[in-house]
């Protein structure tokens, strides 16, 4: 069945609006995957908080044209379908890479992040980047190392005085 062209407005909005609050994109080839894996994929992709659409390579390319994934444009071709990563940059890889692992159909084509596109070999990086709790725990990490080093200093001169004086203290009652 033909798409309206209200009907394609309407999707090109869509998908322009999700590529402006989203971290990441890939584009991945799904030809020879059954209806049954494809809802599978579907159901980890909502769990991960990523957005997944099967659209045509004309209106993608007008829904990516304003966002920083314009960079994908020139490799819109055949089947593909587009993932967005909302929760963070590495969410929609890492769906992309478990799924793959088992689906060997499932081709990753293109990886578009921060306005740069990254050919689909760079997927296991991507898929390793830290999801924002992660993030903000290694930076919390990194702020409290001086703070606690210089706790340890602090502490380490009284302790020290203390075991000297009962050095002191067991070399006289020894005497």
């Amino acid at each position: 069945m033909a798409l309206t062209f209200a009907a394609k407005e309407n999707i090109v909005a869509e998908i322009a609006e999700v590529a402006k609050s989203a971290y990441s994109a890939i584009g991945a080839e799904y030809r020879g995957l059954t209806v049954a894996q494809m809802t599978d994929l579907r159901v980890q992709a909502r769990q991960a908080g990523v957005y997944i659409r099967v659209i045509k390579n004309t209106l993608a390319k007008r829904a990516l044209a304003d966002t920083e994934f314009a960079c994908m444009a020139d490799e819109l071709s055949g089947p593909l379908l587009l993932a967005f990563g909302r929760e963070d940059p590495g969410s929609a890889a890492r769906v992309m890479e478990t799924f793959a692992k088992t689906h060997d159909q499932f081709q990753v084509r293109m990886i578009a992040l921060s306005g740069q596109l990254l050919p689909p070999s760079e997927l296991a990086k991507v898929a390793k980047m830290p999801t924002y709790d992660e993030a903000v725990s290694m930076l919390m990490s990194v702020m409290k190392a001086p703070v606690q080093q210089l706790t340890t200093t602090l502490n380490e001169l009284p302790s020290k005085l203390v075991r000297t004086l009962a050095a002191v203290r067991d070399a006289k009652e020894a005497a």
